[in-house]
Protein backbone atom coordinates (compact mmCIF):
# COMPACT_ATOMS: atom_id res chain seq x y z
CA UNK A 1 0.00 0.00 0.00
CA UNK A 2 0.99 3.25 -0.85
CA UNK A 3 1.67 6.13 1.63
CA UNK A 4 2.35 9.74 1.28
CA UNK A 5 5.38 11.21 2.71
CA UNK A 6 6.15 14.23 1.99
CA UNK A 7 4.88 17.63 -0.38
CA UNK A 8 5.83 21.11 -1.26
CA UNK A 9 5.70 23.34 -4.21
CA UNK A 10 7.87 22.46 -7.34
CA UNK A 11 8.48 26.11 -10.02
CA UNK A 12 9.06 24.90 -13.77
CA UNK A 13 8.58 25.88 -16.90
CA UNK A 14 5.36 25.41 -16.95
CA UNK A 15 4.14 26.95 -13.25
CA UNK A 16 4.28 25.92 -10.39
CA UNK A 17 3.20 22.16 -9.22
CA UNK A 18 2.47 20.83 -5.93
CA UNK A 19 4.51 17.56 -5.34
CA UNK A 20 3.66 15.25 -3.58
CA UNK A 21 5.92 12.02 -2.84
CA UNK A 22 4.70 8.48 -2.13
CA UNK A 23 6.35 5.51 -1.59
CA UNK A 24 5.03 1.89 -1.39
CA UNK A 25 7.86 0.67 0.78
CA UNK A 26 10.06 -0.72 -2.48
CA UNK A 27 9.82 2.37 -4.88
CA UNK A 28 8.99 6.48 -4.81
CA UNK A 29 6.55 7.74 -6.46
CA UNK A 30 5.56 11.55 -7.48
CA UNK A 31 2.73 13.44 -8.01
CA UNK A 32 2.64 16.74 -9.35
CA UNK A 33 -0.83 18.47 -8.97
CA UNK A 34 -2.02 21.59 -10.44
CA UNK A 35 -5.31 23.00 -9.35
CA UNK A 36 -8.22 21.46 -7.01
CA UNK A 37 -8.16 17.54 -8.30
CA UNK A 38 -9.53 16.42 -5.22
CA UNK A 39 -13.48 14.82 -5.61
CA UNK A 40 -13.01 16.07 -9.58
CA UNK A 41 -14.03 14.50 -12.37
CA UNK A 42 -12.66 14.68 -15.70
CA UNK A 43 -9.04 15.53 -14.45
CA UNK A 44 -6.29 15.76 -16.94
CA UNK A 45 -3.62 12.66 -16.17
CA UNK A 46 -0.81 11.91 -17.28
CA UNK A 47 0.53 8.40 -15.92
CA UNK A 48 4.26 8.61 -16.66
CA UNK A 49 7.02 6.00 -16.68
CA UNK A 50 11.02 7.02 -15.87
CA UNK A 51 13.31 6.97 -18.85
CA UNK A 52 16.78 8.15 -18.11
CA UNK A 53 17.85 8.12 -21.52
CA UNK A 54 14.96 10.66 -22.47
CA UNK A 55 14.74 12.81 -19.63
CA UNK A 56 18.36 13.24 -18.43
CA UNK A 57 20.88 12.37 -21.71
CA UNK A 58 17.82 13.93 -24.42
CA UNK A 59 17.90 10.62 -26.15
CA UNK A 60 16.50 10.54 -29.80
CA UNK A 61 15.04 7.23 -29.36
CA UNK A 62 11.91 7.53 -27.75
CA UNK A 63 9.27 10.99 -26.87
CA UNK A 64 9.04 10.63 -23.53
CA UNK A 65 10.55 13.74 -22.73
CA UNK A 66 8.47 15.76 -24.83
CA UNK A 67 5.70 14.22 -23.94
CA UNK A 68 6.32 14.88 -20.40
CA UNK A 69 6.37 18.29 -21.87
CA UNK A 70 3.18 18.22 -23.59
CA UNK A 71 1.65 16.89 -20.20
CA UNK A 72 2.86 19.56 -17.94
CA UNK A 73 2.05 22.50 -21.32
CA UNK A 74 -1.62 21.39 -21.23
CA UNK A 75 -2.04 20.92 -17.40
CA UNK A 76 -1.05 24.31 -16.98
CA UNK A 77 -2.76 25.72 -19.86
CA UNK A 78 -6.05 24.16 -18.18
CA UNK A 79 -5.20 25.21 -14.76
CA UNK A 80 -5.82 21.99 -13.48
CA UNK A 81 -4.57 18.14 -13.56
CA UNK A 82 -1.66 15.56 -12.64
CA UNK A 83 1.18 13.97 -13.67
CA UNK A 84 2.50 10.50 -11.92
CA UNK A 85 5.93 9.41 -12.34
CA UNK A 86 6.79 5.92 -11.94
CA UNK A 87 10.05 4.67 -11.17
CA UNK A 88 9.92 1.39 -13.54
CA UNK A 89 12.29 2.38 -16.75
CA UNK A 90 12.51 0.19 -19.83
CA UNK A 91 8.75 -0.68 -19.62
CA UNK A 92 9.43 -2.37 -15.83
CA UNK A 93 12.49 -4.55 -16.66
CA UNK A 94 15.39 -1.71 -15.47
CA UNK A 95 17.83 0.25 -17.27
CA UNK A 96 19.95 -3.09 -17.97
CA UNK A 97 17.53 -4.47 -20.02
CA UNK A 98 16.78 -1.27 -22.40
CA UNK A 99 20.65 -1.60 -22.69
CA UNK A 100 20.40 -4.86 -23.85
CA UNK A 101 17.75 -4.61 -26.58
CA UNK A 102 19.44 -1.92 -28.09
CA UNK A 103 22.14 -4.27 -29.98
CA UNK A 104 18.75 -6.02 -31.13
CA UNK A 105 16.82 -3.25 -32.23
CA UNK A 106 19.95 -2.18 -34.37
CA UNK A 107 19.82 -5.23 -35.93
CA UNK A 108 16.01 -4.49 -36.75
CA UNK A 109 13.99 -5.39 -34.16
CA UNK A 110 11.30 -3.64 -32.85
CA UNK A 111 11.57 -2.69 -29.07
CA UNK A 112 9.04 -5.67 -27.85
CA UNK A 113 10.66 -8.14 -30.30
CA UNK A 114 14.25 -7.24 -29.08
CA UNK A 115 12.86 -7.44 -25.07
CA UNK A 116 11.03 -10.73 -26.13
CA UNK A 117 14.03 -12.47 -27.60
CA UNK A 118 15.84 -10.95 -24.53
CA UNK A 119 13.69 -13.26 -22.23
CA UNK A 120 11.51 -10.42 -20.98
CA UNK A 121 8.14 -9.71 -21.39
CA UNK A 122 6.96 -7.08 -23.98
CA UNK A 123 5.68 -4.51 -20.62
CA UNK A 124 6.18 -5.13 -17.41
CA UNK A 125 4.78 -1.82 -16.19
CA UNK A 126 2.43 -1.99 -13.49
CA UNK A 127 -0.09 0.89 -12.56
CA UNK A 128 -0.98 -0.08 -9.04
CA UNK A 129 0.69 2.51 -7.53
CA UNK A 130 -0.92 4.99 -9.82
CA UNK A 131 -4.00 3.96 -9.63
CA UNK A 132 -3.35 4.03 -5.18
CA UNK A 133 -1.91 7.97 -5.85
CA UNK A 134 -5.61 8.54 -7.26
CA UNK A 135 -7.45 7.08 -4.98
CA UNK A 136 -5.64 8.93 -2.15
CA UNK A 137 -6.24 12.49 -4.13
CA UNK A 138 -9.94 10.99 -4.47
CA UNK A 139 -10.11 11.95 -8.21
CA UNK A 140 -13.44 11.04 -9.48
CA UNK A 141 -12.55 10.09 -13.43
CA UNK A 142 -9.27 11.38 -15.19
CA UNK A 143 -9.40 12.12 -19.15
CA UNK A 144 -5.89 10.58 -19.30
CA UNK A 145 -3.35 11.75 -21.59
CA UNK A 146 -2.08 8.67 -23.28
CA UNK A 147 -1.79 6.79 -26.90
CA UNK A 148 -1.55 3.61 -25.43
CA UNK A 149 -4.88 2.04 -25.05
CA UNK A 150 -2.98 -0.75 -22.86
CA UNK A 151 -1.87 1.64 -20.46
CA UNK A 152 -6.22 2.59 -20.63
CA UNK A 153 -6.76 -0.95 -20.01
CA UNK A 154 -4.41 -1.59 -17.07
CA UNK A 155 -6.11 1.76 -15.16
CA UNK A 156 -9.16 0.56 -15.76
CA UNK A 157 -8.38 -2.33 -14.27
CA UNK A 158 -7.15 -1.05 -11.34
CA UNK A 159 -10.35 0.31 -10.73
CA UNK A 160 -10.18 3.91 -12.17
CA UNK A 161 -12.44 5.68 -13.95
CA UNK A 162 -11.30 6.78 -17.20
CA UNK A 163 -13.84 9.35 -18.86
CA UNK A 164 -11.92 10.17 -22.28
CA UNK A 165 -8.18 9.89 -23.52
CA UNK A 166 -6.21 12.39 -24.89
CA UNK A 167 -3.50 11.52 -27.33
CA UNK A 168 0.50 12.92 -26.91
CA UNK A 169 1.83 13.19 -30.13
CA UNK A 170 5.42 14.62 -31.09
CA UNK A 171 6.08 15.61 -34.40
CA UNK A 172 9.58 13.33 -35.61
CA UNK A 173 10.33 15.90 -37.95
CA UNK A 174 13.92 14.20 -39.45
CA UNK A 175 14.22 11.43 -36.35
CA UNK A 176 14.08 8.70 -38.69
CA UNK A 177 14.45 6.48 -34.67
CA UNK A 178 11.61 7.87 -33.24
CA UNK A 179 9.61 7.72 -37.16
CA UNK A 180 10.17 3.73 -36.69
CA UNK A 181 9.18 3.59 -32.73
CA UNK A 182 6.20 4.92 -33.56
CA UNK A 183 5.68 2.54 -36.85
CA UNK A 184 5.85 -0.28 -34.01
CA UNK A 185 3.73 2.07 -31.95
CA UNK A 186 0.93 2.00 -34.24
CA UNK A 187 0.86 -2.12 -34.87
CA UNK A 188 -0.07 -1.78 -31.36
CA UNK A 189 -2.81 0.30 -31.46
CA UNK A 190 -1.47 3.22 -30.05
CA UNK A 191 -2.77 6.43 -31.03
CA UNK A 192 -0.45 8.06 -33.70
CA UNK A 193 -0.95 10.06 -36.63
CA UNK A 194 -0.45 7.48 -39.84
CA UNK A 195 1.86 10.61 -41.19
CA UNK A 196 4.36 10.42 -38.38
CA UNK A 197 5.96 7.11 -39.19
Amino acid sequence: MISRLAEGPLHTLFGTFRELLYDDGHQESIALVMGQVEQGQDVFCRVHSQCLAAHVFNSLDCDCREQMALAQSLIAHHGRGLIIWLNQEGRGHGHLALMRSRALQAQGWSQTEAYQRLGYAADARDYTRAAEILQDLRVRSVRLLTNSPQKVQNLQAAGIHISSTHPLTVDPGTNERLRRRYAEKIQQGHRIPPEYT
